[in-house]
């Protein structure tokens, strides 16, 4: 028999180890067939809240924040990438020309965006903007809170231009973003990626698809036994 279950993921676009997670989350999805059906949604969380509107250097971010040499901080990517190819997703540039510096950017206004996604084409379309935003930060370069990419980015992923100019601009989403980030604290989630099953359960960080599936078991039987 196959049971309903919700998985909701705090995360930020600018989180390496939040495309990796979900890529093998999946994974374990897939080897769940048949007994799962997932709901995905997905819940903002701000790594640097008060990144300034130009970004910063993603090399000078490391070094400033957790105090990495240029090479520590390249040989971190390096293993990061190796993982992301085991997971299914590349880092690598696929924009033209010579790639351009990577950079983080302030992600309040794309956490806006997903907001309204969920709230109004669902979880499915929420997750094609978030995959779509991925894709732009860390294979196109592109600069995701700049309101005109933003806008590309919504469109890129099938949801109608209009809206997105709209939700851009309302302030009651930024009132519930800034909401979805305290729940986050409330529930004690300080990094990302943080997956909550059925509202109850947690695991934390990028797990290997074989730990989601057990985790996922588990949660079934609890709530099974619950139910008994």
């Amino acid at each position: 028999m196959t049971r309903p279950i919700t998985i909701d993921i705090w995360s930020d676009v600018m989180c390496p180890w939040c495309i990796i997670g979900f890529k093998q989350l999946e994974k374990g999805l897939a080897l769940l067939d048949g007994e799962v059906a997932a709901q995905v949604r997905w819940h903002a969380f701000e790594l640097n809240p008060a990144m300034p509107r130009e970004g910063e250097d993603s090399v000078e971010h490391i070094a400033r924040k957790y105090g990495r040499t240029p090479e520590q901080a390249a040989a971190g990517r390096a293993q990061m990438s190796e993982i992301a190819q085991r997971a299914g997703y590349s880092f690598a540039y696929t924009g033209e020309g010579e790639p351009p510096p990577q950079r983080l950017w302030n992600t309040f206004a794309a956490h806006k965006l997903l907001t309204h996604a969920l709230a109004a084409h669902g979880a499915e379309a929420q997750t094609r903007l978030k995959l779509a935003l991925f894709d732009a930060h860390f294979q196109q370069r592109r600069d995701v809170s700049d309101e005109s990419e933003l806008t590309k980015v919504w469109e890129s992923a099938g949801l109608p231009r209009h809206e997105a100019e709209v939700a851009l601009a309302d302030p009651v989403l930024g009132e519930r973003v800034r909401a979805e980030q305290a729940r986050a604290w409330d529930m004690n989630i300080s990094a990302v990626p943080a997956m909550v099953i059925n509202g109850k359960y947690m695991i934390p960080g990028a797990q290997e698809p074989e730990t989601y599936v057990n985790a996922i078991r588990r949660v079934l039987a609890k709530d099974a036994e619950a139910a008994a």
